[in-house]
């Protein structure tokens, strides 16, 4: 199994990232009208607090499946090794730091195109022809900067879920290539693309191969 593969699994984990819109609203939304504001409803009359319902019994966790005596083949689940890791903790944060900051700058921007077409709702009819045409222009650019910064916003968070991806498959599979030879094995299938109707849980090494990767993981530096 290729690194390359692993990365392709593993991408799945960070997809929901840049799910959502950079831009807080479309460039092309226009603002619409304030409304008045309703009547303040009459408040309802108190109740007594509701009783909390009996704390529900946990069922005691359930140890791991033992690895099978004498099995030549296993499997590994990228996805999990990726959210459970130290390594690919630290992976999906750095995704989302750059979606956070990116979606900042989305808002502001959004922010400053709605209060201009707020005011040329409200105040456009009393403007000058010159003030009037020149926040029209003003609106327009907005909208095509708006455009092109999703587009580019999107492009960069891609580019670094990529980066990620490749890191930390090149990183996984030498460890899987180890816990293999350890045990003796002669396939390890992909979980993600592997297509098993049924598989005993105790074949899967995925938790062994968190373990030697988090061993390979830096300590953190003590601030000075």
């Amino acid at each position: 199994m290729r690194g390359s593969a692993i990365a392709a699994s593993v991408a799945l984990s960070i997809l929901a990232l840049s799910a959502a819109p950079v831009l807080a609203q479309t460039p092309a939304e226009q603002a619409k009208p304030a409304q008045t504001p309703p009547k303040p409803a009459q408040p309802a009359p108190a109740q007594p607090p509701a009783q909390p319902a009996p704390p529900v019994a946990q069922p005691p966790a359930q140890p791991p499946a033992p690895f099978p005596q004498g099995a030549k083949i296993a499997y590994i689940n990228p996805q999990l090794i990726f959210q459970q890791s130290t390594e690919g903790k630290a992976a999906i944060a750095r995704v989302q730091a750059v979606v956070q900051k990116k979606q900042a700058e989305g808002q502001a921007k959004a922010k400053q195109l709605q209060d201009n077409q707020q005011k040329l709702q409200s105040s456009g009819s009393v403007m000058n022809e010159a003030a009037r045409v020149q926040l029209e222009k003003e609106i327009e650019r907005q909208q095509k900067d708006g455009e092109r910064f999703q587009q580019d916003a999107q492009a960069e968070i891609n580019e670094i879920q990529q980066e990620v991806n490749n890191e930390f498959g090149k990183k996984l599979q030498p460890l899987i290539e180890q816990v293999a030879t350890e045990k003796g094995l002669h396939f390890v299938f992909n979980a993600a693309d592997a297509g098993f109707a049924w598989v005993a849980p105790g074949l899967d090494i995925s938790a062994e191969v968190i373990k030697k990767l988090d061993a390979m993981a830096k300590p953190a530096t003590a601030p000075k």
